[in-house]
């Protein structure tokens, strides 16, 4: 949402409404854990007024624990927390899941999954950051699309099979299908293809539902 038309918002709502938006991914940043500063609890109750879509709230800031409870997670909601941002990964999974909402555990691109290994069964999935968070537009990083693949790997390893696979970053037109076939679950959807600025959001969001659908086949 970090990249919607915010004076455009009640009709950009009503669009994923229409195509079936599973969620509305919230960029949350502190200017500490990421150089930006980003989407607070204010926008969230916003967007609950507005919409009855489930909130993706992405934690990108430094010690979560005690601020999870500010957004006012709901079940059905997903609430991501970074492993880089907490010494106690295991406590923020647990505040979120407190709340009723599915936790997540998030991973920059340099961080191996060993950082979440030991939380897997705990969480109810990850996501995997393909550029280093804080602003949009930035170039997929080579070499972390094929983190996905190892990730589903360890998940089938440990018997995880609904654990889902989140990911972020420089999701366009032209990989969208090849990160869906490596077992991607969830994408989150900005600048390089919903939000295509070269295009009307209808199109966008239509263009970007029918690449995915191949890559999930």
């Amino acid at each position: 949402m970090m990249c919607a038309d915010i004076s455009a918002l009640a009709e950009t709502l009503a669009l994923f409404e229409k195509h079936g938006i599973d969620y509305l991914h919230i960029d949350v940043m502190d200017g500490v854990f990421v150089p930006n500063i980003m989407l607070g609890t204010d926008f969230c109750r916003r967007l609950r007024g507005m919409t009855d879509i489930p909130l993706d709230i992405h934690l990108m800031i430094v010690e979560p624990e005690p601020k999870i409870a500010w957004f006012e997670p709901r079940p059905g909601d997903c609430v991501t927390v970074h492993a880089e941002s907490t010494k106690h990964l295991h406590r923020a999974v647990q505040a979120a899941k407190a709340t009723g909402a599915k936790a997540f555990a998030a991973l920059n691109p340099a961080t191996p999954l060993s950082a979440i290994e030991y939380v897997m069964e705990d969480i109810d999935g990850a996501l995997l950051m393909l550029v280093n968070p804080g602003y949009a537009g930035q170039k997929l990083l080579p070499g972390t699309p094929r983190k996905i693949g190892e990730l589903r790997a360890l998940a089938d390893s440990k018997g995880l099979a609904g654990f889902g696979i989140q990911v972020d970053g420089n999701i366009s037109f032209d990989n969208i299908e090849a990160i869906t076939g490596a077992g991607a679950d969830f994408l989150v959807l900005g600048s390089s293809s919903v939000f295509d600025r070269g295009l009307p959001l209808e199109e966008a969001i239509l263009r970007t539902i029918e690449k995915a659908s191949k890559g999930f086949a």
